[in-house]
């Protein structure tokens, strides 16, 4: 690169009915990076088939400034799937990670490009508090250490999405094929050299979070069954530790009855209790691989990451503008 070309920087922003924030979110980030002369930048926004007046938005957007690039999805396909075609379609050296919501202040963005600039290919916001109910905040804290406790790899606590990636990181991000992916989990474990920004996490300006709790529980499942096997071993050692209290069990009995000559009184409630507790332990633990072997079926299918229905500012050389 000549030294005296500026460096393209791309912000990927995930947008899903966003009609209320996607102006002042392409506003808060020129005006950041005009304050910051020695780059260039770019944003990419993914739309996963909003069904407002987002595209409509976007669409304006993008004519009137060529460095707003926008795809809109044939469907919703998921909040980190849209993150990740974001990465795979944005042209910087390095790609930063925004919420439309403005949560996550592009204010930050300097000292992201600070610490990439001194070498770290890995910057992402460490939320040291946030407002929301408490039972919410002690709900992510939990699962974060949840999650790094049961994963091989070491996995940083209370980060989000809001980050800043190296091309060379995007480079082996673009290798790995995952129907489900989890990005937070992924990027950790390619290594490279990451450094977390402690930062207090915003409220929502405007509208309303289209993240309901099933989205969130789904986003929890992905993370711990994309990076742990755990689970599955836990089953594995309970079946082992309820065989052989079952074995005990007999021999306790057989020795009682044949040797002391006891004689057990009829249990009918003891019974039931332990066939149903049997049961709810077989359902359980088969519904725990029944989850890995989903996700196995879903991967060997090779669908699509998403399929873009309509695509604004394309440059030439990008990747297959409808599906990739």
């Amino acid at each position: 690169m000549n030294p005296m070309e500026k460096k393209l920087i791309s912000f990927v922003v995930p947008v899903y009915n966003e009609e209320e924030n996607v102006e002042a979110l392409a506003a808060r980030v020129a005006a950041t990076m005009a304050a910051l002369p020695a780059y260039d930048f770019e944003i990419v926004f993914t739309d996963n088939h909003s069904t407002d007046g987002t595209f409509a938005i976007l669409r304006r957007l993008a004519a009137a400034d060529p460095r707003v690039r926008a795809v809109r999805f044939s469907r919703n396909f998921g909040y980190q799937r849209s993150i990740l075609t974001g990465y795979l379609r944005a042209r910087g050296a390095a790609a930063i990670q925004l919420d439309c919501d403005l949560q996550d202040p592009p204010e930050l963005i300097p000292r992201f490009l600070e610490l990439w600039e001194g070498g770290h290919q890995v910057v992402y916001g460490v939320r040291r508090s946030r407002r929301e109910a408490w039972w919410i905040n002690a709900a992510r804290s939990a699962f974060y250490r949840l999650i790094d406790s049961l994963s091989e790899d070491e996995l940083p606590h209370d980060a989000g999405d809001f980050r800043l990636v190296d091309r060379r990181v995007i480079e082996e991000l673009a290798k790995i094929e995952d129907s489900n992916p989890y990005l937070r989990g992924t990027l950790a474990t390619l290594g490279f050299n990451q450094v977390g920004v402690p930062y207090d996490r915003g409220e929502r300006a405007r509208g309303i979070s289209k993240f309901s709790l099933k989205d969130l529980v789904g986003l929890a499942i992905d993370g711990i069954l994309n990076h742990s096997i755990v689970p599955l071993r836990v089953a594995t050692y309970t079946g082992l530790l309820i065989s052989l209290a079952t074995f005990l069990a007999l021999a306790w009995t057989a020795i009682g009855k044949i040797i002391f000559g006891q004689r057990w009184p009829a249990g009918f409630a003891t019974i039931t209790t332990l066939i149903l507790l049997s049961l709810s332990l077989n359902a359980i633990f088969f519904g725990i691989i029944g989850e890995y072997l989903g996700r196995i079926y879903n991967q060997v299918k090779r669908k699509p990451l998403t399929i873009i229905e309509a695509e604004l500012g394309a440059v030439s050389g990008d990747k297959d503008s409808r599906r990739i």
